[in-house]
C-alpha cells in the first residue's frame, strides 16, 4: 500500500487559485485585464513559498487593475466575495498593503471590508510600521465594530509577534501599545476574537511578563469570557512555572501531591515511533488542590546540546487522599520547526511549576 504525499501549503495558491482570482476580477469589472494578471501571477510562482506567493499575486493584480488606486480598490473589494479560499482573499488583500500606503483612509476602509473574506492581519502591518499612532487609533475603533472579523483584526493585526507577518519596529520596542484594544475586547462575545486576544497577550508575556501579570490581575475573573482569555494568555508563563501566573488561575506554586510513578516507554525508539508517558499522582493535601501538570522534553541536539520544550498534560482538581493516573502518547517525528537528533532525551514531569519526576528515552539512529 502506498501513502499519498500531503499537499504543500504553498499549493493553496497554485494555478487553480490564480484562475479563481482572475475569474473574479473579470466578472466584476471589464477594466480587469484577466490575461495580464494570469501571465504576471504565473511567472515564477513555482519557486515561491506561501507568503511569497501572497505578495507576488498582489503585485500581479496591479498589472490588471486601473492605475488609479481608488478605482482599483473598488474592483478588489468587489472581487473578494467571489473567492473560494481564505488565502485567495489574503493575497487580494495584500494589494492594499503594497499599493495603498499613500491613501490611508481608503485603505483602512478596504481592510475592514476585506478581512471578512480571509484576513487582513498581514496587510495591516505596513500601515502600523508607517504610522503606528494613526493606525492603532483606527484599530481601536474597529475593536467596537459589529462584525467579529473586524474586531479580531484589531487584535490580531497588532500582535507583537504575529506569525508569518512582517515585524513592526514600534511594537517590538513596546509590545503593549495595543493595550486599549485588548481592554475593549476582554469581554468579547466571540470565541474567535477572544482567542486572538489571548494569543496577543501571550505574545506580550514573552517580552513583558510583569506587565502582563499586573494587567491581568486587574481583569475580572468572575466573567467566563474574560477568565478564558486570562488562562490562555498565561500559558507561556504557566509552562515556565511563574508563581504569579499560577496564582491568577488559582494554583499554588508547588503542590502537596506526590508522584508515585513516572515512566516513559519504550526506552529506545526510532524516528516515527511513539512514546507513552504516564504518571501516578497521589494527594497529600488536607483538602482539594488544583494541579497543573505538564511535561518537558529535552530534545537532543548536535554537539551534545539539548533544547527543551514544555507540553500541556492536564489541569484538574485532586481531592485529599485521592490518586490519579495520567497518560499521553507522543509520536517522535520531524516537523518544519523541529528536527530530531539521535541521543538521550530527558523527560520531566512538572506539577504546579515544579519538576517532580524525571525519566528518559533514547532516539536511535536510522
Amino acid at each position: 500500500m502506498t501513502s499519498e504525499t500531503p499537499p504543500l501549503l504553498k499549493d493553496i495558491l497554485g494555478p487553480q487559485a490564480l484562475a479563481t482570482i482572475a475569474d473574479a476580477g473579470a466578472l466584476v469589472s471589464r477594466r480587469f485585464d484577466r490575461a495580464a494578471f494570469l501571465q504576471a501571477a504565473s511567472d515564477g510562482l513555482d519557486t515561491l513559498s506561501i507568503m511569497e506567493r501572497v505578495r507576488h499575486i498582489a503585485d500581479a493584480l496591479s498589472t490588471a487593475l486601473p492605475a488609479d488606486y481608488g478605482r482599483a480598490i473598488e474592483i478588489v473589494r468587489a472581487m473578494a466575495p467571489r473567492l473560494t479560499h481564505g488565502f485567495q482573499a489574503v493575497a487580494v488583500t495584500e494589494f492594499v498593503a503594497r499599493h495603498g500606503l499613500a491613501d490611508v483612509e481608503t485603505s483602512m476602509d478596504a481592510l475592514a471590508d476585506l478581512t471578512r473574506f480571509g484576513t487582513a492581519e498581514f496587510a495591516i502591518r505596513p500601515f502600523l510600521a508607517q504610522d503606528s499612532a494613526r493606525t492603532l487609533a483606527v484599530m481601536a475603533q474597529w475593536s467596537r465594530h459589529d462584525d467579529e472579523h473586524v474586531r479580531r483584526l484589531a487584535s490580531e493585526g497588532s500582535r507583537p509577534r504575529l506569525p508569518w507577518a512582517a515585524p513592526v519596529p514600534v511594537l517590538k520596542a513596546d509590545p503593549t501599545l495595543a493595550a486599549p484594544i485588548l481592554e475593549a475586547l476582554k469581554r468579547d462575545p466571540s470565541a474567535y476574537v477572544r482567542k486572538s486576544v489571548a494569543n496577543h497577550l501571550n505574545d506580550i508575556a514573552k517580552d513583558r511578563p510583569d506587565w502582563l501579570v499586573d494587567r491581568l490581575t486587574q481583569w475580572p475573573r468572575d466573567d467566563g469570557r474574560t477568565a478564558w482569555i486570562i488562562r490562555h494568555a498565561l500559558r507561556t508563563l504557566i509552562k515556565q512555572g511563574d508563581a504569579r501566573a499560577l496564582a491568577l488561575i488559582g494554583v499554588g506554586h508547588g503542590a502537596a501531591a506526590e508522584v508515585r510513578r513516572f515512566s516513559v516507554v519504550p526506552q529506545a525508539v526510532k524516528l516515527g515511533d511513539a512514546i507513552a508517558i504516564s504518571a501516578d499522582i497521589v494527594s497529600n493535601a488536607p483538602g482539594t488542590e488544583r494541579l497543573v501538570v505538564d511535561y518537558r522534553i529535552h530534545y537532543a541536539r548536535a554537539a551534545r546540546k539539548s533544547a527543551a520544550k514544555v507540553f500541556k498534560l492536564r489541569t484538574f482538581d485532586l481531592g485529599a487522599g485521592e490518586a490519579v493516573t495520567l497518560g499521553i502518547r507522543q509520536t517522535i517525528k520531524d516537523f518544519s520547526t523541529r528536527r530530531h537528533y539521535p541521543g538521550t532525551h530527558a523527560v520531566e514531569l512538572i506539577v504546579n511549576g515544579q519538576t517532580m519526576a524525571r525519566a528518559a528515552f533514547d532516539l536511535l539512529e536510522g
